[in-house]
């Protein structure tokens, strides 16, 4: 299930941003500081080119490139914006 991010609170939003920059994986080799890092990707999901997925069956919360989502989903997050 693909959530838009504008309909996190912004609070949400960010403290989610921090943690997926911040996992184990996410050290891309750049001397960014996190704020920067949060930034780049907050941009990207603004954009539209980094999605924000959600498995109900987990509740774990993951992104995802727009070209790696299946186009049933990319559907269903159209008609519900």
């Amino acid at each position: 299930m693909l959530i838009p991010h504008t309909l996190l609170d912004p609070e949400t939003l960010q403290r989610l941003l921090e943690d997926f920059v911040t996992r184990d994986g996410t050290d891309n080799g750049y001397e960014a500081t996190l704020q920067q890092r949060v930034e780049r990707l907050r941009r990207q999901i603004e954009r539209s080119e980094v999605l924000i997925v959600f498995h109900p069956e987990t509740g774990d919360t993951s992104l995802a490139h727009r070209r790696d989502v299946p186009p049933e989903l990319l559907r269903e997050l159209r008609e519900t914006l």
